[in-house]
C-alpha cells in the first residue's frame, strides 16, 4: 500500500487496516517459529507496512488536533 493511499484511509479503515497486518504478521512468526515459513521476505516488509500506517495515522491525528486549536 502506497502512502497516499493511506493518507486516504478513514480512521476506522485505518483500525482495520493496522489490526490485518498485524494478525499476518503473527501468523508468519508462527510459521517461522514451526520452520514453516515459505516467505520470509514478507516479515518485514509487514513490519514496515504497520510502522507506515501508525506513523500516518498519527500524523493526521496531531493535523486534526493543530486545527482544532485554531
Amino acid at each position: 500500500m502506497k502512502l497516499s493511499e493511506m493518507r486516504a484511509l478513514s480512521a476506522d479503515d485505518f483500525a482495520k487496516e493496522v489490526a490485518a497486518r498485524k494478525k499476518e504478521l503473527m501468523e508468519l512468526r508462527f510459521q517461522g517459529a514451526i520452520g514453516n515459513l515459505d516467505k520470509p521476505h514478507r516479515v518485514p516488509q509487514l513490519r514496515r507496512e504497520v510502522a507506515q500506517l501508525l506513523t500516518v495515522q498519527g500524523e493526521s491525528k496531531k493535523q486534526a488536533a493543530q486545527e482544532s486549536d485554531k
